[in-house]
């Protein structure tokens, strides 16, 4: 959770296993047609990119091709790059295509696809492909290479509540060393991946899959991608969903707060169960617990604990591990697990979820650059975030919110302060004027994209409508509540969405 402004990577973590797990049940419709594009021109500058054709190849389950985009919009005749797109056919005639994005920023849409189609009742998948493009910088999008495995490694360990003005150098300077070593290795890209470019790469990518609107299914940091779109490209919207979505109007620190309560929130959660069980390693009282949580933290930032294989768990990992079980309660237990065995010194199972956040091997490399990329992306799209002496002033305000996660998501909120690579596009407010209706789902009790922002998107959307899951987790299509998927399934059939507020219960 450290310095991750609004991150939803654990979730992604999970897709992705069952992504994996489920996508081979797919078969190709070899005698459907690839799609090609409609011959729509877009702007003038960019008309080569609107107009190019593509070769698709079989990728498994899917169809899979790359898109040229220019690397600046504002100099199209510039460096271009190829993103990255899978298309998971639809098992009948299909024509019609759902984009989705898993969120992130940092998540690759490609593989989550798969994950997705398995989740779609058969009318549907009989219908709409389902595509995934991996964002600008991410995946196998020209991802941005910036620090090396081992150099992230340490930055992952970087104190994320520093206690003195060393400290708080060393937490500014990480930021400041990536965002560095990212221009280096990456060039040009590293200044253009903000949201806005990426909506844009997506328009392009619509275009010449042939495709005359923009249908949308944008999970967490996918509904700011999916609004952000709606605001530029409102006559090409379609059916649009975002679930578990992101007031993009909120400052850095309000953001950081917001995240502070959500969390705070989940973990009390988690131990009102816990506590009602029939031993809660931590405590026998939501109290109690919270404050054994507290001090575990805080001996770990005083001596990390070491595991037999000689690996360290600091605060900073563990602030991770806790993070990443909150995104769902069927990983509840694992926590549980975790908690046991800090309390006895036993490091091993908060290790390895804080491992899974980051897709960290136990060779020490990384699946991807998911954690090194939801920086470039937040900051590029930041312009307001605190100094040192600003962010200071805000940790008590953040610790009353949260005892456990406060203090490291406050000082959060200071990293894109440290970034060096300029915002260009900062993030602008969303209206989509004239757009279709855009369904909103925000679930109550969502750690990661507090219920309050799914609220504040469909009443910044002229044509938002709110759709509410009552219950705990990261985002709820694929939560298993039916009504939130029947409710979702029939606006992708037929266009009508909900009555606005609309609340689904457990």
């Amino acid at each position: 959770m450290r310095r991750v402004v609004v991150a939803a990577l654990a979730v992604l973590l999970a897709v992705a296993l069952v992504a994996g797990a489920v996508s081979a049940i797919f078969l190709v419709e070899r005698d459907a047609p690839d799609p090609t594009s409609t011959g729509e021109s877009g702007p003038a500058a960019l008309e080569r990119f609107y107009t190019q054709e593509v070769d698709w190849t079989d990728c498994r389950d899917a169809r899979c091709t790359t898109v040229e985009v220019p690397v600046d919009y504002e100099d199209p005749t510039g460096e271009t790059l190829r993103l990255a797109v899978r298309r998971v056919p639809a098992q009948g005639d299909g024509g019609e295509a759902i984009f989705t994005n898993p969120g992130g920023p940092g998540g690759a849409a490609r593989s989550f696809a798969g994950y997705i189609a398995a989740s779609m009742p058969d009318d549907l998948r009989r219908r709409f492909d389902v595509v995934g493009v991996d964002p600008r910088g991410i995946g196998a999008s020209q991802p941005l290479e910036c620090l090396s495995d081992e150099q992230f490694d340490d930055f992952i360990d970087t104190d994320p509540d520093p206690d003195d003005a060393a400290g708080i150098a060393a937490l500014s300077a990480s930021v400041r060393d990536m965002g560095l070593a990212c221009e280096k290795n990456s060039g040009a890209l590293a200044a253009h991946v903000s949201t806005e470019e990426t909506a844009r790469d997506h328009d392009i990518v619509r275009a010449v899959l042939g495709q005359d609107e923009m249908n949308w299914f944008g999970f967490s940091y996918g509904t700011q991608l999916g609004a952000t779109y709606a605001e530029l490209f409102p006559d090409k919207v379609g059916r649009m969903v975002l679930d578990g979505a992101i007031d993009v109007t909120l400052s850095s620190a309000e953001q950081g707060l917001g995240q502070a309560g959500g969390f705070q929130q989940a973990l009390e959660a988690y131990l009102r169960q816990c506590v009602d069980g029939d031993s809660c390693p931590v405590g026998s009282s939501v109290q109690e617990a919270s404050a054994t949580i507290a001090k575990l933290m805080a001996d770990l930032s005083r001596e990390p604990l070491e595991a037999p294989s000689g690996r360290m768990l600091t605060q900073g990992r563990a602030f991770y591990g806790i993070a990443m079980s909150l995104y769902a309660r069927d990983t509840w237990p694992l926590l549980t697990q975790a908690l046991k065995g800090l309390a006895q010194g036993d490091a091993r199972v908060m290790l390895t979820l804080s491992d899974a956040y980051f897709e960290r091997k136990q060779d020490g490399s990384f699946d991807n650059n998911s954690g090194q990329a939801i920086y470039a992306v937040n900051c590029l799209d930041t312009d307001d975030a605190p100094d040192a002496a600003e962010t200071k002033a805000l940790i008590p305000e953040f610790r009353e919110v949260s005892p456990v996660f406060g203090a490291a998501l406050g000082w959060g909120v200071m990293a894109c302060h440290d970034w060096p690579i300029e915002a260009q596009h900062p993030q602008q407010p969303v209206r989509a004027e004239g757009a279709p209706p855009i369904l909103v789902v925000g679930t109550t009790r969502d750690p990661a994209t507090p219920y309050a922002w799914s609220q504040a998107m469909a009443e910044q959307l002229e044509s938002g409508v709110l759709l509410t899951r009552e219950g705990d987790g990261h985002t709820a299509y694929t939560s298993g509540n039916e009504c939130i998927q029947d409710a979702v399934n029939d606006y992708f059939r037929t266009g009508k969405p909900p009555k606005d507020g609309t609340v689904c219960e457990e």
